[in-house]
């Protein structure tokens, strides 16, 4: 007698659902796979706004989530992306010490590198930044040879067509609107119908806390997006960065701040600074949304967060405000760098989930029972971690359906 297959949605079409859909046609026998996405194309969203970078590990606390995810996932998406003949660059990235009060925090970094396994992680003396980066000035560095660059909407579209491919269904168009858990089965509504399925796996992003409210989960933790805005060096100007440049983290303040990348396609972007977003999808900066404006500042672990953060508020805001700003804080790592050099370029929006308590989750939180499975935080490394967290998510699902 043949066995029923087992018929799985998927919602959400950024580099981590089309991770999940691939990974459950790879991994499961008898399996029938939907994937849900509401715009028109796949990546369009956070996938498609990021700066490209494959994470090493660095910063990550040994033995999280995070911190396993990402140096697996480096191994997997470096692998993927040779099988796709997608472009993917060890550029390198040099984590500086601007000032030798941040040696102490830049110290602390090395060693969590080193934890989590990172290959050829080293300190450097600030003589020795120039080596690698000859426009760089610190006084001291770490230095990760194998942190990279990639295109991560091709490494998406590798992954539609890999789930097309395998017999799987890719939708476009489709807001899921509805997700009624029953005893045995999962009813997904969207503006076309009704499907019923067995399993369902939500990688819903920025607008994660909503779909996992339609199916009876709690509200929190709560999306509250932080918009990240980029500038451009100008063509003739990107001889000033190798690879990447990053601040040592502050602790004073919830985001990184301002670092120099390089993109695959050879262009260097100045960012993101991180600012209170006025929608989820606001990537034009003229555009807002009533209801995510409402659900932000409505929400009290909001103003818990701004409470405990109006330093790195004043900080951000600078930059947003000033273009001048934004540049002085990029030329603390590359002095050459001049205010001419610069044009602006594009906005990302992190999904940034956030606790009544006004705490933001700094791990990947999964959640869900036994046939609904929630993506609730997944911020950086999250793409570069995508391919490793849909092993993740598929293991939970067949020990789950086994027990």
């Amino acid at each position: 007698m043949l066995m029923a297959k087992v018929r799985a949605a998927v919602i959400g079409g950024g580099i981590i659902g089309l991770a999940v859909a691939r990974e459950l046609l790879h991994r499961m026998d008898a399996v029938e796979v939907t994937l849900f996405e509401k715009e028109t194309r796949v990546a369009a969203h956070q996938t498609g706004h990021n700066s490209g970078v494959v994470h090493a590990g660095l910063y990550y606390p040994p033995g999280s989530l995070k911190a396993r995810l990402c140096r697996r996932g480096v191994t997997l998406l470096q692998q993927y992306a040779q099988d796709k003949g997608v472009a993917y660059e060890e550029c390198g990235k040099v984590v500086v010490a601007h000032a030798a009060s941040e040696v102490g925090r830049m110290d602390a970094i090395f060693d969590r590198a080193v934890a989590n396994g990172v290959p050829g992680i080293r300190k450097i003396a600030g003589e020795e930044i120039p080596e690698i980066e000859p426009h760089a000035r610190g006084v001291a560095a770490v230095h990760s040879p194998h942190t990279a660059i990639i295109d991560y909407v091709a490494i998406a579209e590798a992954l539609a067509a890999d789930i097309a491919a395998a017999g799987g269904r890719v939708l476009l168009g489709r807001e899921v609107v509805g997700l009624d858990s029953r005893a045995s089965e999962t009813v997904v509504t969207t503006g076309h119908g009704s499907e019923v399925f067995d399993l369902v796996v939500t990688c819903a992003g920025l607008q994660s806390d909503r779909v996992a409210l339609l199916s009876g989960e709690p509200r929190t933790p709560r999306v509250v997006p932080f918009f990240g805005d980029y500038f451009l060096l100008e063509p003739e100007r990107s001889s000033l960065v190798k690879g990447l440049i990053y601040p040592v983290p502050d602790p004073r303040y919830p985001f990184l701040g301002v670092h120099l990348t390089k993109r695959i396609d050879g262009r260097i972007m100045l960012g993101p600074n991180a600012f209170l977003s006025l929608g989820r999808e606001a990537y034009d900066r003229r555009g807002w949304s009533a209801s995510d404006v409402l659900s932000a500042v409505g929400f009290p672990g909001f103003w818990r967060f701004a409470a405990r953060n109006t330093a790195a508020a004043v900080r951000e805001a600078r930059t947003v405000l000033s273009t001048g700003q934004f540049v002085k804080e990029a030329q603390k790592y590359v002095p050459d760098v001049r205010r001419s050099d610069v044009t602006r370029g594009p906005r990302g929006i992190r999904a940034q989930a956030m606790n009544a308590d006004g705490s933001l989750e700094d791990d990947f939180v999964i959640t869900g029972g036994h046939r609904v499975i929630h993506v609730r935080n997944a911020p950086s490394p999250g793409a570069t971690s995508s391919l490793a967290i849909a092993e993740h998510v598929v293991t939970e699902v067949l020990e789950r359906t086994t027990t």
